[in-house]
């Protein structure tokens, strides 16, 4: 007879193992752990079988494939904890005996670990770490809102800050932003970034307010990795699209100003200028651009036809995001958030600019007669507006970019009740507002039809001569939609309200009928059936009750009819 094996020697109880074993194995505490895990990507696993996975016992624990385990034991970052443990013992040391020498010559010697070789772990091939762009972009521009603090250290809110406005420049650069939706958590962008759609958000400018129920820690240490993952991003990114990196201005010497050096220096006014957003960027050598054309492949089936063709739609109208506002100029109000709108309207092709005593970055004046579109907030005087441009507020912009056409500007002048902001994110075909009639099949956004300019009825004629058929059938459509926003009930408003007199009697009885109704349902299983009991025993004697009742009125009613019958 072979060997027994022993119990809990094999199978699920050999493949997991708990936390406190893991940082038993590891020899680190329990704080460099997490670290470790979320730095490497390993997180908690729940076995099929918690008793086996536990040895037999039931107590709650927290558990981790064993191999992944194993994988960390060969991390050198584990050293660079227990250098960083033995630098506080020393630091501590030299403090507590005055001296400063030796304090000065330890923190120049302090351990650091890098992160390069966790991110080439993770990540083998460009497009992975692309595609998990989403959270690492949304997490740096959240830190990047943040003020300095003891959890959040100066270095990792300035890197954020540059790695953002550094990603940002390259979607201007390549054209690449797809969709855009203001909500109150924030405003929501997505870009196709190496043909990846990736979606992050970006929280709106607010007084810095740091919650204390939130574990800073943790998010400190997804940010750490994220930074340095979204460094390569760009750099990689910046090297394909012919760009020098770090980023730096085309014609940096002329756009340096004499008027700008009187605040600050002048490496200081390069940065601010780069962080408007404003101007385009140096290439690395000269190149000449071509036109991105999509390969064209011979169809075997119809429904392989109809994707293509659908594909190649989509592709057409991708492209007309890129020069929406080519040729047209903006100039931004005070009150209207700066860069937002400056990485919206630059990422479509156009230009903007701002009041020079506002921030830095501001390319022409609002005195320009070429400028198309002011951009304002609040309300104006028409005394100050100039006859040759349009006065429109910000969502404009934003819906423009969400139905890739330039929509009409009646709806959206300063004043006027504005549309409804609609998220491109979800399909609308089921909310259809009736300010919104013309409905554009490539991204189901329903935009407002009323009063068009004169270009833009043009340019739907030739398309009516392209497609006669589908504009004939849908004519009757639209003068029905139009014939319903003529008809459109009025506004709503603030009227004053009628006082509702409760009756209070009713209201306790109702309450008092719900608590006695929960009460049942709290009742324990093993006094359900004597509580049933009493419940039927009590209707039997108001059955009794109610036939008593009954056969008293019948009396009564005969010995009233023989009374009458005797007189």
């Amino acid at each position: 007879m072979g060997k027994m094996k022993k119990q809990h020697s094999s199978g699920i109880a050999t493949q997991y193992i708990s936390r406190s074993q893991a940082v038993k194995k590891l020899q680190i505490s329990l704080k460099d752990f997490r670290r470790l895990c979320i730095l490497k990507g390993i997180y908690p696993n729940e076995p099929k079988n918690k008793k086996k996975a536990n040895k037999g016992s039931t107590a709650v624990r927290t558990f981790y494939y064993a191999k992944d385990i194993q994988f960390l034991a060969h991390e050198p970052i584990i050293q660079k904890f227990r250098d960083f443990k033995v630098f506080m013992k020393k630091l501590k040391r030299a403090d507590v005996y005055n001296d400063p020498a030796s304090t000065a010559r330890l923190k120049r010697n302090k351990p650091v670990y890098k992160l390069d070789h966790v991110v080439k772990e993770r990540y083998p091939t460009f497009a992975d770490a692309v595609r998990d762009l989403d959270d690492c972009l949304s997490m740096c521009y959240l830190f990047a809102t943040f003020s300095k603090s003891k959890s959040t250290p100066e270095r990792i809110l300035r890197l954020c800050r540059r790695l953002t406005v550094e990603f940002m420049h390259y979607v201007i650069a390549a054209k690449a932003l797809r969709k855009v939706f203001v909500s109150i958590k924030g405003i929501y962008y997505q870009a196709d970034v190496q043909g990846q759609t990736v979606t992050w958000i970006v929280p709106h400018s607010l007084p810095s307010h740091q919650p204390a129920d939130v574990d800073f820690k943790v998010m400190l240490t997804f940010t750490e990795f994220y930074v340095t993952m979204l460094g390569f991003v760009n750099f990689n990114l910046y090297t394909q699209m012919n760009l020098l990196y770090p980023p730096k201005l085309a014609g940096e010497d002329e756009v340096n100003r004499a008027d700008d050096r009187d605040f600050v220096s002048t490496e200081e006014n390069l940065r601010e200028r780069v962080f408007a957003l404003n101007q385009s960027l140096a290439t690395a050598m000269s190149s000449v651009e071509e036109e991105v054309q999509m390969d064209e492949f011979p169809a075997a089936t119809e429904t392989d036809a109809s994707a293509v063709e659908k594909a190649r739609q989509e592709f057409e109208q991708n492209k007309k995001i890129g020069t929406l506002f080519e040729g047209k100029k903006f100039f931004l109000n005070r009150e209207v958030p700066r860069e937002m709108m400056v990485f919206l309207i630059r990422a479509c092709g156009g230009e903007c600019s701002w009041d020079r005593t506002t921030a830095f970055g501001a390319t022409f004046d609002e005195e320009d007669k070429s400028i198309a579109y002011q951009l304002v907030d609040r309300p104006m005087e028409k005394k100050q507006q100039v006859i040759n441009r349009y006065y429109l507020q910000p969502q404009w912009v934003f819906d423009s970019i969400n139905a890739r056409r330039l929509l009409p500007v009646e709806p959206y002048f300063v004043g006027q009740k504005l549309p409804p902001h609609l998220s491109p994110f979800v399909d609308n075909s089921q909310y259809q507002p009736i300010t919104a009639p013309v409905i554009l099949p490539a991204t189901g956004f329903r935009a407002p039809d009323i009063g068009q300019d004169k270009d833009e009825e043009v340019s739907e004629s030739e398309d009516e001569e392209g497609n006669d058929a589908d504009s004939k059938a849908q004519q009757p459509s639209r003068k029905k939609l139009r014939k319903a926003v003529a008809q459109e009930k009025p506004e709503m408003a603030v009227r004053r309200g009628i006082a509702k007199v409760e009756d209070k009697k009713k209201a306790a009885e109702q309450e008092a009928a719900e608590e006695r109704r929960l009460a049942i349902l709290t009742i324990p299983k093993k006094r359900k059936r004597l509580f049933d009991q009493i419940m039927y025993s009590k209707k039997a004697q108001q059955k009794e009750a109610r036939k008593l009742n009954s056969k008293r009125k019948a009396i009564e009613s005969e010995v009233v009819e023989t009374k009458k019958a005797k007189v």
